[in-house]
């Protein structure tokens, strides 16, 4: 495992980027990102992954010396640990932010991460007591901004009821409403609530999560001062945030939210932790191995994870200059 740091530029931020699983096409799309000019002009970058994938320049970053043989279990491993080591970097002011392309689930936990994904091993590396999962597309196939964070990230469906609670809606609105004051400038965010069942319940007809967990939710969020509404349908939320009536919307479980946000910016989408003390940002897919290293890899979503990354890391540090 290597670091490789390009020149460096003092106005400019330095954002880490790890390469993913190097089977997938991480590495295939890190470097056609850093290949567009916008990206290129935007920040020095720090390359993190397996020897073998560090070239001289980002065009020569591909996954062809990462071969089958290395297996699964190896691939994770290394995948991991150039999270550890981007985190450290981040820790030590050695870069402003972290990019991290796609790593595959099995294969991570095979290496031996004990994480359920990204999300949850960036909050226990840094001590951070809580953080969020935002999907952020600043446009859309229906043309409007959509901000979607995920209450519950990576649990199997009949787990969701057990892990939802007002006080988990409250941190993570809260969370999410922070987030969109002090890196998108959103002075007075508006949150949207996403019910749990059909039709938000229908009174109790459909479950008792809205009346047991959201509506308590939202009555801790007006007397914390945080513009939060609920418990909205998941058929009609998504279509009013798009509008321009709600700044984010906080899912309740990971497909709801997911669904609903790739239709909508597959491809524009972004994933950003919210909560870290510095910014991270990741593309909107996964590593897509049955079309690793065939050239039909589409580098759009890491392009503009990148871009935001930039983005939040000049606005990052404005916004702890003020606290």
């Amino acid at each position: 495992m290597n670091t490789r740091h390009q020149p460096d530029l003092s106005t400019r931020p330095r954002v880490a980027i790890t390469l993913g699983d190097p089977r997938g096409i991480g590495p295939e799309v890190t470097a056609a990102a850093l290949a567009d000019a916008e990206v290129a002009a935007a920040a020095d970058f720090v390359l993190v992954g397996p020897d073998a994938l560090l070239r001289t320049g980002a065009g020569d970053v591909s996954a062809g010396a990462w071969t089958a043989a290395d297996g699964p279990a190896a691939a994770g491993r290394v995948a991991g640990e150039a999270i550890r080591i981007a985190v450290g970097m981040a820790l030590a002011g050695k870069v402003d932010a972290i990019v991290t392309a796609p790593i595959e689930k099995n294969a991570f936990r095979a290496g031996g991460w004990h994480y359920p994904g990204h999300t949850e091993m960036l909050g226990e590396l840094t001590g951070a007591p809580d953080v969020v999962m935002m999907m952020a597309a600043e446009r859309t196939a229906l043309g409007g901004a959509l901000r979607v964070v995920l209450a519950t990230t990576h649990l199997a469906l009949r787990d969701v009821p057990a892990a939802l609670s007002a006080d988990l809606l409250v941190r993570q609105a809260r969370l999410t409403a922070d987030g969109l004051r002090r890196l998108w400038g959103i002075a007075a965010p508006r949150i949207a609530l996403c019910a749990v069942n059909p039709h938000a319940s229908d009174g109790g007809l459909f479950g008792d999560e809205e009346a047991r967990i959201v509506e308590p939710a939202l009555a801790a969020l007006a007397d914390a001062g945080v513009a939060a509404r609920g418990p909205i349908p998941a058929d009609t939320v998504f279509t009013r945030a798009v509008r321009g009536e709600f700044d984010a919307v906080v899912a309740p479980y990971h497909d709801v939210g997911m669904a609903a946000f790739k239709t909508a910016a597959f491809g524009a989408g972004v994933n950003v932790t919210l909560g870290l003390p510095f910014p991270r940002t990741s593309p909107d897919h996964g590593t897509a191995l049955d079309i690793a290293g065939t050239g039909r890899a589409d580098p759009s979503s890491m392009k503009e994870a990148i871009l935001l990354a930039v983005r939040l890391a000049r606005r990052f540090d404005r916004a702890a200059d003020r606290d």
